[in-house]
């Protein structure tokens, strides 16, 4: 499935993406965008105030200020082709997500999207991704599963009787997944993650019969802000670098996001776990470099 005989294929649809100031946010909102979809773009960090809990990251990354911010990717959601509407809202707090989600059926009496990708695990990572899970902070957990898993879980369920109310829709949580494989030195991640992904499949389950359909959707590793910057390096210039070779950009991820949106059939798809190299040999899309990068997989995975 290719979209050259419709360039806007999501013409008419509306969409939240939650955690959308930077990465894999950032990167499906736009591509929403150039699908023609109207794109409400959350998250806590605006042009006028970057979020204040990254203080660690940004030390680690050696950047001064907080890269990405709403504003600016609703402007690029619209530059796009679509139409970007930020909006301000801390995915922790349930009475921030009602109004949310009270907003857009306000303006647009529909919601055909959900893209949950609100992620508080960035604010207590420390540079050690491999180590025993003695020797992890506590923090990871409520950094991941509060303000990780549980922020997939506020949004859905305000989300869920709008979608149940007119009869359709989808809504995406983004994960990591290989296959089932423990993610072996992090815990922590692992429970999130496979947490996440339980989460969709359980609500795909309950709204099966309402015609509204979800998915955990996997990308690889994704040449977000904060890779580029701890490889001392950005978009134009990744490829300088041997250890990227096997990323992929943000968009790649919304690529496959918007294929999804604009399937007819995406019910058929309702409850599984999908890897986006799976998803653009399916759906016959590319990264923004034009390759077809195949689905990620662990060097050294343990069952």
């Amino acid at each position: 499935m290719t979209n050259d005989d419709n360039p806007r294929p999501l013409q008419g649809r509306v969409a939240v993406v939650t955690g959308a100031s930077r990465g894999a946010g950032r990167g499906c909102a736009v591509e929403l965008g150039a699908a023609g979809a109207t794109v409400y773009v959350t998250g806590r960090s605006t042009r006028a105030q970057p979020a204040q809990s990254y203080s660690q990251l940004l030390g680690l990354s050696e950047l001064a200020t907080l890269p990405g911010n709403i504003d600016d990717t609703g402007d690029e959601v619209t530059r796009a082709g679509g139409r970007g509407i930020a909006v301000r809202c801390d995915h922790t707090q349930d009475d921030e997500v009602a109004a949310l989600f009270a907003r857009v059926q306000r303006e647009q009496g529909r919601i055909d999207l959900l893209v949950n990708n609100a992620w508080g695990g960035h604010e207590t990572f420390d540079g050690v991704f491999n180590a025993p899970f003695w020797e992890h902070p506590l923090a990871h957990w409520d950094s991941m599963i509060d303000r990780g898993v549980r922020n997939h879980l506020l949004a859905s369920r305000r989300a869920a009787p709008l979608m149940v109310r007119q009869g359709h829709g989808l809504i995406v949580t983004t994960t990591f997944w290989d296959r089932g494989h423990y993610l072996r030195g992090n815990l922590f991640y692992d429970l999130a993650k496979a947490g996440m992904t339980r989460l969709a499949f359980g609500i795909a389950e309950e709204l099966r019969p309402h015609g509204v359909a979800s998915v955990a959707v996997s990308p690889g590793w994704m040449r977000t802000e904060f890779v580029l910057a701890g490889h001392h390096t950005d978009e134009a210039h990744w490829h300088e670098r041997p250890a990227l070779a096997r990323t992929e950009s943000p968009r790649y991820l919304g690529r496959a996001v918007a294929a999804l949106a604009a399937d007819a059939q995406v019910m058929r798809r309702s409850g599984q776990v999908l890897r986006v190299g799976d998803l653009a040999q399916d759906y016959g899309f590319t990264d923004v470099d034009g390759r077809r990068v195949p689905a990620f997989e662990m060097d050294e995975a343990s069952p």
